[in-house]
């Protein structure tokens, strides 16, 4: 024989756990030292992504494409992997700024747009040991500026948000290399 408990002890057993959940969850959210928040700030950036595809040390390198991506106007399904120099000047031997670590992937059959995820890695100046996280469709050969989220920051970036205001200064479309400036709007705490 089944053991049955009553619909009405039940119901108030549910309600009684659930309020002693959400009184735990109170209690530690409160007493949680990160969100001793400062003002908000607003910043906005400008810096130099250079993109090397060519030579001896690339800054992007494919580690994946499907069987149709050779054939594929668009390369769609290429995926690469970056590391790439950020600069205050679009001339590659100006003061570094830091690097921009990620992935893009070929996402359209119909138009060369790629989906973005990467992180700016900020190593020199106020915001060294700071990152911000963009993730984003960005369609490259577009002649205007394009626009991408930033979704987050660690360090003095801490709960960023903003956008990115991407334009092509120089693409050589021989070697794929290209420079791009980057104009980023966040508020942060």
């Amino acid at each position: 024989m089944a053991l049955t408990i009553p619909k009405s002890l039940s119901m108030t057993m549910l309600i009684s756990i659930f309020c002693i959940i959400t009184s735990l969850t109170r209690i530690s959210a409160r007493k949680h030292p990160d969100f001793n928040l400062a003002d908000e700030k607003k910043t906005h950036l400008c810096f130099y992504f250079h993109h090397v595809a060519s030579g001896q040390d690339p800054t992007a390198v494919q580690i994946a494409s499907a069987q149709s991506s050779a054939n594929s106007p668009t390369k769609f399904g290429i995926v690469l992997m970056i590391d790439e120099p950020l600069t205050v000047s679009p001339d590659i031997r100006s003061m570094p700024v830091g690097r921009a670590e990620g992935i893009y992937g070929s996402a359209s059959k119909d138009e060369v747009a790629l989906v973005m995820a990467f992180n700016i890695v900020f190593d020199q100046g106020t915001y060294n040991g700071s990152t911000l996280a963009l993730l984003g469709r960005n369609c490259i050969y577009s002649t205007g500026v394009r626009e991408m989220p930033v979704v987050g920051g660690t360090g003095k970036f801490r709960f960023a948000r903003g956008y990115d205001l991407l334009k092509t200064h120089s693409f050589n479309t021989t070697s794929g290399d290209a420079v791009v400036e980057h104009n980023i709007f966040i508020v942060y705490y």
